[in-house]
């Protein structure tokens, strides 16, 4: 399972603070933190930064940079923050994300391909995300691949998102994205790889009730062969259900 840690995240308070105050300390630690609990790549969730995108993240990028030795993955809508990224990372990148909504996948696979870095693509359109499994890898199949394919992106490179939804409000919709990453396994020889983002599953849940709840959804998603995930490396009794699993 290649991991994609998650913590260094704008939505974090924490985080927020250290980048509005460029804190290198608290960052790094973070970092450290993800990398030493086991974490392949982390990902740098920024938000839109509108006006300091780039800036922003060429801070966080040099940052991180002085203390790990792992890939980064730049998750932020704004493309010049990317590529102010991607500039700078030493070792293989990740863009999170483009989808087949027209001007992202017009803009963004280009971009991985120029810079040779991974990318996640989310198996939705302009219509949002749909309620199905099908549909989710009719989107896969029929836009996400073959635009990849177009710009030069090996399919090593290509990591197919299902998207996961929380529990709480979405119950009925969870089993969908387990099912789309079953699918899509099975539509295409070779296999296409996958990732979720776990947490999204637990989102608005009770703090006590949210590992347990993504940990066992990790169990499902694994077992329809999911290849990644974007998760808590410092959750350890997750990290202890992905080592029991990849070496039974």
């Amino acid at each position: 399972m290649f991991i994609v840690g998650e913590c260094i995240h704008i939505i974090s308070p924490r985080v927020k603070d250290a980048i509005a105050n460029r804190d290198a300390a608290v960052i790094q630690r973070l970092a450290k933190a993800q990398v030493d609990r086991g974490a392949n790549m982390l990902d740098l969730n920024i938000g839109p930064q509108k006006k300091s995108g780039p800036e922003v993240m060429t801070w966080l990028v040099n940052t991180i940079q002085e203390v790990v030795d792992v890939g980064l993955s730049f998750d932020t809508t704004n493309l010049a923050a990317i590529e102010a990224g991607l500039k700078l990372a030493k070792r293989q990148a990740m863009i999170n994300s483009t989808s087949a909504e027209p001007e992202r996948l017009e803009k963004v696979p280009p971009l991985a391909a120029q810079y040779n870095a991974k990318l996640i693509a989310l198996m939705m359109g302009k219509s949002g995300i749909p309620v199905t499994a099908e549909e989710r890898v009719s989107i896969a199949i029929e836009q996400l691949i073959p635009r990849a394919m177009e710009v030069g992106i090996p399919m090593e490179n290509l990591y197919l998102d299902p998207l996961v939804l929380t529990v709480a409000g979405c119950q009925e919709y969870c089993p969908h994205a387990i099912e789309a990453v079953r699918y899509v396994k099975q539509a295409m020889d070779p296999a296409p790889l996958t990732i979720a983002g776990l947490s999204n599953v637990s989102n608005h849940v009770p703090a006590e009730g949210r590992s347990l709840i993504n940990r066992t959804y990790l169990v499902m998603l694994m077992a329809a062969g999911l290849d990644a995930v974007i998760a808590d490396p410092l959750d350890r009794e997750l990290m202890e259900v992905i080592r029991i699993i990849e070496n039974r």
